[in-house]
Formats: C-alpha cells, structure tokens, sequence
C-alpha cells in the first residue's frame, strides 16, 4: 500500500492509538480525553470509530470456554433467560459424541461456577449430562438427587444412579438415588415403587432443590430416551396430543405448556410443578433436530440456563423472531 492510501500517517496513528488506549484500557470517558486534548468529545468519539473501522484498534476477547458472546446474548434475550452459553462452531465437522462432549464441558464449568454450598442439585439423567459430570473437578459441598428413574439398555457407568454418585462423589455431599427403572408398566407398579422408603426419600428432596441440570429431548425416534422406551401406539397417542420436547419424563407442546398425557402414572420422575419451583434450572440442548423441542421448552419458563452449539441457537433465534414467546 502507498503512504497516501494509508488511512493514517505516522503523526496521527500513534496520537489516536493514544486516544484509544485511555478510552479502551483506561477506562477514561470520551469526554474528559476530549477536555484534556482540546478536542471536542464528537472528534475523540469520530477518531475512535474510524480506529476501529480502518483496523488500528482491534478488540479481541478472550473467553475462558469457546463460547460466542454476542450470539449467546441474543439467545438469552429472544427468551428472557437468565443465562445462556452457545459454543463456538468447531472448525472441522464434528460427529453428535464430540459435540456432546464440548456440550458437557462447558455445563461442568457453568455449574461449578455458580454451585454454592446451600444448594441442592438435582440432574436429570442424559448422555450429555453424564459428561458433564465427568469434566467435574470440584463442586461444594451439597446433596445431590436424581430426578427420574434409571434408564433400561444402557451400560451400569452410564446409568442415572452412578451419575448422582459420582457427582456426590466430587461433592463430598449426600447422595439421593432413584433404584428403580423410569419407565413402568402401569400405574400400580409406579405406585408400589413410590412408597419404596428410599424412593419416598428422595422425592421429598424434590422440593428442597436449588438447581437441576436437565436435558432437552425431542419428542422423536432418537432424541428422547423417554420417546424410545414407549411403544408405537402410546408414542402416536402422546404425538396427537402435541407433544414436542421432554425433559426428565415430562412433555410440553410447542407453546411450552405441561401436557399431562398419562405417561405420568407409568414414569419415575419429578413433575412438572416441582421442576418449575426450581430456581435455576440449566437446560442442556444441542444439534438441530432438537431446535423446535428446544423453543417449546423455553417458552414454558422452566428454563433459566441453556447451553447450546451454534447452530441450534441461530435455529432456535429464528423460531423466535418468527413467533415471539409471550413475556
């Protein structure tokens, strides 16, 4: 580049630079830099955007997690949350295990930043959710509860029991299990289970829960394990009714109303009115088939926390702007 296309000279490069680094670094106002150079605060505030414009001032972040500031702050606006984390996209295609595994890492260090020693956490079980447990390094000390049964096919480390241990484990506090599947035959067999003395044990710590890490599933073959456990008839039945997302065994539909189906009298799990009594409850949703379950799901205002990819946010944001939740 010739030095009259150059957007400063050397004089004027070093004075703004100068300019920028009382404003950017020092915390200075425009108008005291503009009183104390003789300058109007309009030039110190023109010299400071073209700085940026033309590249002599450039401003990085430097988050401790990959995670896109202005793209989560729109999330979490388009649906009032109190938080919500989107990961950068990776730059390489990523298979769903390897998403899962950024996803749970960057959960375990969301939860142990806000974890506090007065509270009482409740996980609901998920593959992403077992992950997370596992990048879990240290945690206060507090109780921690299962919130649903325990998933029929999947291997023992895997099982919504051995999550709650392990984390209780990190914790150093109690441990309140759940020893029976999640999804029963009928409602006699989930009634016997509930008089259980540790079953009843822990459903009463329901109601002293602080915060729950969830999972956001998808009403669909392979996005819900609640979803898979059914058969073909109670899954049509349960479809006509509306139903769109599931999280730990409850259903909403896509405007994010509790859907009472039944499937309560056959499942293991809080309910709906005790996880919305919940104060802070961190929704982990991630890959786009599940961005419309995700929309349902913060629509009902259960969720204060999502942490999410890149791509479902812009899906999810988009549903958003085509039908605004109510406030």
């Amino acid at each position: 580049m010739s030095a009259r296309n150059r957007p400063w000279s050397l004089f004027d490069a070093v004075e703004v630079a100068a300019l920028a680094h009382r404003f950017y670094v020092l915390g200075e106002s425009k108008s005291d830099i503009a009183n104390d150079v003789g300058m109007s605060r309009f030039k110190v505030a023109r010299l400071l955007d073209k700085a940026r414009e033309t590249g002599l001032v450039r401003i990085e972040f430097d988050l401790p997690e990959a995670v896109e500031a202005t793209l989560s702050e729109e999330l979490r606006a388009a649906y009032g949350l109190d938080r919500a984390f989107v990961l950068e996209r990776a730059v390489k295609p990523e298979s769903r295990p390897e998403l899962r595994q950024r996803i749970g890492a960057l959960a375990a260090r969301v939860l142990s930043e806000i974890a506090g020693t007065d509270d009482v956490i409740g996980l609901s079980w998920a593959r992403s959710v077992n992950v997370m447990t596992e990048h879990i390094r240290a945690l206060p000390r507090c109780p921690i509860v299962q919130l649903c049964g325990v998933q029929a096919g999947l291997d023992r480390r895997d099982r919504s029991v051995e999550t709650v241990s392990r984390l209780a484990g990190v914790s150093g506090g109690e441990a309140y299990p759940i020893y029976a599947p999640l999804v029963l035959p009928d409602r006699r067999t989930t009634d016997i289970l509930r008089r259980q003395p540790g079953i009843v044990e822990t459903f009463r710590r329901f109601r002293d829960l602080t915060k729950a890490v969830v999972s956001i599933g998808a009403w669909q073959e392979g996005e819900s394990t609640v979803y898979d456990a059914l058969s073909v008839t109670e899954r049509e039945s349960i479809t006509r009714r509306g139903a769109k997302a599931e999280v730990a065994a409850r259903l909403f539909d896509a405007d994010g109303n509790a859907l009472d189906t039944g499937l309560a009298h056959h499942v293991l799990a809080i309910s709906h009115a005790e996880l919305g009594r919940v104060p802070d409850v961190i929704a982990l949703g991630y890959t786009t088939p599940k961005a419309e379950a995700i929309d349902a799901v913060l629509r009902s205002g259960t969720v204060t926390t999502l942490v999410t990819d890149h791509d479902t946010a812009r899906r999810v944001i988009a549903l958003a702007e085509e039908r605004p939740p109510n406030p």
